[in-house]
């Protein structure tokens, strides 16, 4: 199932021309397995939201990716029933009948919150959802910057940006676009040292990020890290291809050859 039309999202990206700071993550890794669960739940940070395409599974998938197997269930033995997944997909109008979210639910064990607005907006649903739990003791971990951390950083929750995807195949072309567009536009506020909005609970990051990933348990895990890395560097290569070929397709049409 794909995802329809977000105009909220559209509407959001202009707010962060005048506010750029907004997009800023307040913690920033590699994948799910550098977060330390058990410290950032001591730190005061005592629920969670997740995306999913490419932070937990492959786009529109349904099964864990593999190698997150370990830290997947370190999460929810830290927050237990205080954890839930926040898609723009799964959950929202255009899943008939709620049936890919009660599927992902099935696949990853936790609650898929049922929303009406998208991602950035719509916090007021996950807020319920955490009744009684304040904004600023939740976090929202995703690949998003225009979706997932703006979404958090308009409701005053602590941001997690998980910078490596786990692949670009069957992933929307638009969102893997403006995807790499938000890393090149971080990396741009990150040399004008433009921060994130400080969070209300000082995080100590040196114990919630692992800042070596751990070792691969299993030489599966080991195998699938590096297939997974291989499949990566292809498909970036295949998409400049595709971008090269088609900036030279619209070069000979305005030449008129």
């Amino acid at each position: 199932m794909g995802q329809s039309f977000n105009l909220q999202g559209i509407l959001q990206s202009f707010r962060v021309l005048t506010s750029p700071r907004l997009m800023v993550p307040n913690i920033v890794v590699r994948d799910i397995r550098d977060i330390n669960f058990e410290q950032l739940h001591k730190a005061g940070i005592i629920a969670i939201a997740f995306d999913k395409d490419n932070c937990l599974t492959k786009p529109y998938g349904l099964e864990l990716h593999p190698p997150f197997k370990d830290a997947w269930k370190s999460c929810r033995d830290v927050y237990k029933d205080q954890v839930v997944i926040v898609s723009n997909s799964a959950g929202t109008p255009d899943d008939k009948d709620g049936q890919q979210a009660q599927a992902i639910e099935h696949a990853l064990q936790v609650n898929v919150l049922r929303h009406q607005e998208k991602k950035p907006s719509g916090g007021e649903e996950l807020l319920k959802h955490f009744s009684g739990i304040k904004a600023g003791r939740i976090a929202i971990v995703g690949d998003r910057a225009l979706t997932d951390v703006v979404f958090g950083n308009n409701y005053g929750m602590l941001t997690i940006l998980t910078r490596d995807v786990i692949t670009e195949e069957g992933d929307n072309p638009m969102a893997l676009r403006i995807r790499r567009m938000e890393h090149r536009v971080l990396a741009f506020l990150d040399r004008m040292n433009i921060k994130a909005e400080p969070h209300p609970i000082p995080i100590d990051l040196h114990a919630v990020v692992l800042q070596s990933p751990p070792a691969p348990e299993s030489k599966e895990e080991a195998k699938a890290d590096l297939a997974a890395e291989e499949r990566r560097k292809k498909e970036n290569k295949e998409a400049l291809e595709r971008e090269a070929k088609l900036d030279r397709s619209n070069q000979a049409t305005v030449r008129g050859e």
